[in-house]
């Protein structure tokens, strides 16, 4: 059908109501839709929208890109195009409607020129500038429920929540691997440790990220083009590079298309093209401050970050706590030392007590390799 949505607000009024096989099934079915828009919504969050009426479903929508109609007026289009009456009907959409004028009109306010009688929310929008969507469809005498799968909405716009919440991208870093959790030989050579699946899979995450990171090390090494290949996509993230004193050639394949942003820690490079934008973060001991990245990425509506770099920047973006999730692709073979490692930390650990707490999040066979994800355990969240 059709396609739709955008940012709302998070809701102090939430109320979780038991549901039935029916409100799940039809919740899913906007989280499927919300999907569709996994890699071309940024900055806004992925949503999905199902219409409803005695049983039957009348409308759909799913947002597209930013700037483009929301998920909710989509299906209220879509049900009014097809001749569809949604006086009394429920709609079911994976995150509160927005009560905020942007680029486009609030939802809220599409909500009520329909005489819809429910609304079911997967979850309260975060973003603080949407605000009271819910509390305003309430006071107009709609019936609002929030909570239905809502782990599952939470997951899909992970880093629009993270960014919305902290003032950080939610940040991912992708990891190849031997058995022996061995990246590169020791002449630096790493392609390939994992199958053309895993690779396919890799890139699939890079596309649904906002930005891809890596450092200067990596460009040396292997001079990536660090675009989205394996899948198809109408947009490429932003390409980060962080280059401390401003060294990546001229001729760096990163450069070839779009936009990058060079961080250094106050050096410019006058050679580097026009699309190359540099921005100064260093901090007291003349490195690049990653904290600040992170921030001044979250500033320009990056969500999700996705990192691909060497264990020396791996290892820096743990010790500055701000790594979220590793994503790793293990491979059933074995390189052995002196071959390079996942992460070099700054100091030598003397006790385990300086380890860094992780919890499993899931495991999968892709092709002949293992893909893992683990999450860093913070305060409140595992």
């Amino acid at each position: 059908m059709h396609a739709s949505a955008h940012a709302s607000n998070a809701s102090d009024m939430a109320a979780e109501l038991p549901h039935g096989a029916e409100d799940l099934a039809h919740m899913r079915r906007a989280l499927a839709l919300a999907e569709r828009g996994m890699y071309t919504t940024t900055p806004n969050p992925r949503v999905g929208c199902v219409i409803v009426r005695d049983g039957k479903v009348v409308g759909e929508g799913f947002h597209l890109r930013a700037g483009e109609a929301h998920a909710e007026s989509l299906a209220i289009e879509d049900a009014r195009r097809a001749g569809h009456d949604v006086r009394g009907a429920t709609m079911y959409v994976t995150l509160e409607p927005c009560n905020h004028r942007g680029r486009t009109p609030p939802c809220v306010d599409a909500i009520l020129a329909t005489g819809l009688a429910r609304v079911v929310a997967a979850m309260a929008d975060p973003n603080p500038v949407a605000a009271h969507g819910a509390i305003r469809l309430r006071q107009a005498g709609i019936q609002v429920d929030i909570g239905l799968l809502e782990n599952e909405a939470r997951e899909l716009n992970i880093g629009f929540v993270s960014r919305m919440t902290r003032g950080l991208p939610w940040v991912r870093t992708k990891i190849a691997a031997s058995l022996d959790g061995r990246t590169a030989l020791a002449n630096g050579k790493s392609q390939w440790i994992t199958g053309p699946e895993a690779r396919a899979d890799g890139h699939a995450w890079r596309a649904r990220a906002c930005a891809v990171l890596t450092g200067i090390g990596t460009i040396r090494r292997d001079d990536p083009e660090l675009t989205v290949r394996s899948v198809p996509t109408s947009r490429q993230p932003l390409r980060v590079i962080v280059d401390r004193n401003a060294e990546t050639p001229v001729g760096a394949r990163a450069f070839a298309v779009g936009q990058v942003l060079m961080v250094t820690a106050g050096s410019h490079n006058p050679a580097w093209p026009a699309a190359a934008e540099t921005v100064a973060l260093p901090d007291k001991s003349g490195r690049v401050d990653l904290g600040a990245l992170m921030r001044t990425l979250a500033s320009r509506g990056i969500n999700e970050l996705h990192v691909e770099a060497g264990g020396r920047l791996n290892g820096a973006l743990v010790d500055a706590g701000v790594v979220d999730e590793i994503l790793i692709y293990l491979a059933p073979s074995v390189l052995g030392d002196p071959a390079s490692g996942m992460f070099e930390r700054a100091t030598p650990l003397t006790s385990l007590d300086g380890r860094v707490a992780m919890a499993w999040h899931s495991f999968e066979r892709i092709g002949r390799d293992v893909r893992m994800m683990a999450r860093v355990v913070r305060k409140g969240r595992t």
